[in-house]
């Protein structure tokens, strides 16, 4: 068996790629199914994100199922190999402690890829995909995470895409405090930018969303106006700047739209940031003259800024990393060093249970309790001593004396635990 972690990422495939391979909340489990399902596929967990979709899977193969399925899902994505990366073991546990741990996020440090990363977990659980290998790495991974952010600095001020957005739009020509904002979704990006938004005095706060109850809910807490996104076309002129970071699988603006607004506001300018993947506005939307569309990795340029600012508290956070993994992976060792131990035990205890369980039925039938003591005895005996005494014959006529000295050590050691628990007994 072998640990993986495959997937792309922000650094590996651009927002377009991106786009066809991520997963809703709805399609998650569904997917988790199909993979489980999969012969060579042990325990299964699926990250998706807006910058990234990784499987951390334990599996019988090299890994290739997992490659074939990624790669091929949604079936529209095309072949996607050229853009999968793919960690085993010791490297799969580096990568998924960096991801949980904001080191290999797109804004270093972000807060909220922790939490996304307890979601797959509990999703994978929940769908009973996780097994007690990737139940461990993972409960591992929220440990390291949490020792990087109270030990380190790279916690301290959290950035997130949103408000490095909202610093974009306080760089630009539409500054928030003089700006209607429109804000469609009510999903955690965007409770992020309100509250950025908030912070920036912003001077009107509309919020659109597909469930008007949400809506209504992030917009009370934030001084906003909620709208029914069915009616965004009859408002979206008012919107100097758009926020949009819904989960749908098709846009939820279209360059039709944008541009009839525009026309409406008399071709004053309109600031558009796309946080969603996959994408909330028409891509070509950005062909309209008054339209301003950035997109997540548009926002490259000023997220290095910050990444540069962070570089000192991350390298502190990886020498936690490396530490952390290094534990995890003696500890992995030493539970396979452990194993037939484990499985020795578990077969005495299954013996013990199953001769105790006759032992009770002959005192039940009315058996004497002398005669059931003996049976006990010498059923049980015979049991625990077969194999061994079957393997014992076997390296005598083969001359497999390794296996005849390693005997005689265990048997020596039982000798001495008798005898030290008789010298501790003895008067």
């Amino acid at each position: 068996m072998s640990l993986f972690a495959l997937g792309i990422n922000h650094q590996t495939a651009p927002v377009a790629l991106r786009e066809r391979v991520a997963f809703n909340d709805d399609a998650v489990a569904p997917a988790l199914a199909g993979l489980h399902a999969l012969p060579q596929v042990r325990e299964v967990a699926l990250l998706s994100t807006c910058n990234r979709t990784e499987l951390y899977a334990v599996t019988d193969d090299d890994g290739s199922a997992l490659v074939d399925w990624l790669a091929t899902h949604p079936s529209e994505s095309g072949d996607l190999r050229a853009y999968l990366y793919r960690h085993q073991d010791g490297d799969a546990v580096r990568h998924l402690f960096r991801v949980a741990t904001g080191l290999d996020s797109l804004v270093l440090g972000e807060p909220q890829i922790l939490g996304q990363v307890k979601h797959a977990w509990a999703t994978a659980r929940g769908a009973g995909t996780l097994g007690g290998q990737l139940d461990r790495l993972f409960q591992h991974a929220f440990v390291t995470a949490k020792r990087a952010r109270t030990e380190t600095r790279i916690g301290n001020s959290p950035v997130s895409v949103a408000s490095v957005a909202v610093r974009l739009a306080q760089e630009s020509f539409a500054q928030p405090s003089d700006s209607t904002v429109l804000l469609i979704g009510a999903g955690e990006t965007i409770e992020l930018a309100a509250r950025h938004l908030a912070q920036a005095r912003v001077k009107q706060l509309l919020v659109a969303n597909r469930t008007y109850a949400h809506a209504q809910d992030l917009a009370a807490r934030h001084g906003g106006v909620a709208l029914p996104l069915d009616e965004l076309d009859r408002h979206l002129f008012l919107a100097d700047i758009v926020f949009s970071a819904t989960a749908a699988r098709e846009p939820v603006l279209s360059k039709a739209q944008v541009a009839a607004a525009l026309a409406t506001r008399r071709h004053r300018p309109m600031l558009l940031l796309d946080l969603a993947v996959p994408r909330d506005i028409a891509p070509d939307t950005a062909t309209l003259k008054d339209a301003f569309l950035y997109t997540v990795d548009d926002l490259e340029r000023s997220i290095e800024d910050n990444r540069r600012s962070r570089r000192e508290a991350a390298d502190e956070a990886e020498a936690i990393v490396d530490l952390q993994v290094a534990r995890y992976v003696e500890a992995l060792a030493a539970g396979t060093r452990n194993a037939p131990l484990k499985r020795l035990r578990a077969r005495g205890e299954s013996a013990r249970a199953e001769v105790l369980a006759k032992a009770k039925q002959q005192l039940a039938a009315g058996q004497s309790p002398e005669a059931v003591l003996d049976f006990l005895a010498h059923t049980l005996t015979n049991r625990l001593l077969h194999a061994p005494t079957i393997a014992l014959r076997e390296a005598a006529i083969s001359g497999d004396t390794d296996l005849m000295h390693a005997v005689d050590r265990l048997m020596h050691g039982a000798a001495a635990d008798k005898d030290d628990d008789a010298a501790d007994s003895a008067p």
